[in-house]
């Protein structure tokens, strides 16, 4: 009689070999992709503390490019401050309109509903470039040009179709039994979706959160068309000013350092909800 140790000894090295040899091409095809986009990152990190002729770190390796950008006019703590207010502005806002519409539309039928979802998706279709004059104009008016509550509307509105849509899709994938259950313990629409939906919607709430900052955070245009007081510019305004200096010279080293600060806390918060962010994507695939 065969014992089991003697047939997983058996079993196993054939599954494994099979198993190695199945799953190889897939790991060489992941590696080589993150080695392609992991390289541009490393090479800015490591030549932002390389010796380079023209730059403030010429002899050695060290920080001087980073002195370089962190002494940059009103200081490179303004411009974090200023990146981190339009980012968070954007982020609650997106989340709490994307949130309340994405249940309406999932949840509540009314006249015009398909309609207006497509309106609001339609905005996708408009390039970027041609609405922030008007809106520069309009903010004007309202007093909020040059500010960053303005720049914070602007891209808010941008992060919208997309916000909307997974919103919708991440309450369409929760059984609406959930909702009548609650209905019926006495819930009211609001104690619904906040005490049993939200909860459910979480991965794709962190998706959208994650989105708008990435995006807020790494704009250029928004800023650009909208501030011209340099104490309110955020870091990728401040870093592009940054690059030209006298003659029209490149400062190649401190670009890099701007580069890099720009992408640490990207990277950081995608490390951390990367899982999430996979779930949210999801969510719609798995509806029904």
């Amino acid at each position: 009689m065969t014992t089991p140790a003697s047939a997983r000894s058996r079993r196993h090295p054939a599954t494994s070999l099979a198993g190695i040899a199945l799953r190889t091409p897939s790991y060489v095809l992941t590696g080589g992709m993150a080695i392609l986009f992991l390289f541009p990152l490393v090479w800015t990190a490591v030549s932002s503390v390389s010796p380079r002729p023209g730059t403030a770190q010429a002899e050695g390796f060290g920080f001087a490019n980073y002195v370089t950008l962190a002494n940059y006019q009103a200081g490179i703590w303004v411009y974090l401050f200023n990146s981190a207010v339009v980012a968070l502005l954007t982020v609650v806002l997106t989340l709490v309109v994307s949130t309340l519409s994405g249940y309406a539309f999932a949840r509540f039928a009314f006249p015009g509903r398909n309609l207006l979802f497509m309106g609001t998706l339609a905005i996708l279709m408009v390039p970027y470039a041609t609405l922030l004059i008007p809106l520069y104009v309009l903010l004007t008016r309202v007093g909020l040009q040059n500010s960053l509550v303005g720049v914070a509307l602007v891209l808010t509105m941008f992060q919208l179709p997309f916000s909307v849509f997974m919103m919708r899709i991440s309450f369409e994938a929760v059984p609406k039994e959930l909702d009548e259950a609650a209905l019926v313990d006495g819930c009211s629409s609001a104690s619904v979706l906040g005490r049993v939906l939200l909860p459910a919607v979480k991965p794709g709430l962190i998706t959208v959160g994650l989105f708008a900052f990435l995006a807020a955070w790494n704009d250029f245009m928004a800023p650009l068309i909208l501030i011209n007081d340099t104490n309110r510019m955020t870091l990728p305004l401040a870093v592009s000013n940054l690059r030209v200096q006298v003659q029209g010279i490149i400062d190649y080293g401190a670009t890099e350092a701007g580069v890099v600060i720009l992408a640490v806390p990207c990277c950081i918060l995608f490390l951390l909800l990367q899982r999430h962010y996979v779930r949210g994507f999801m969510s719609g695939a798995l509806k029904g």
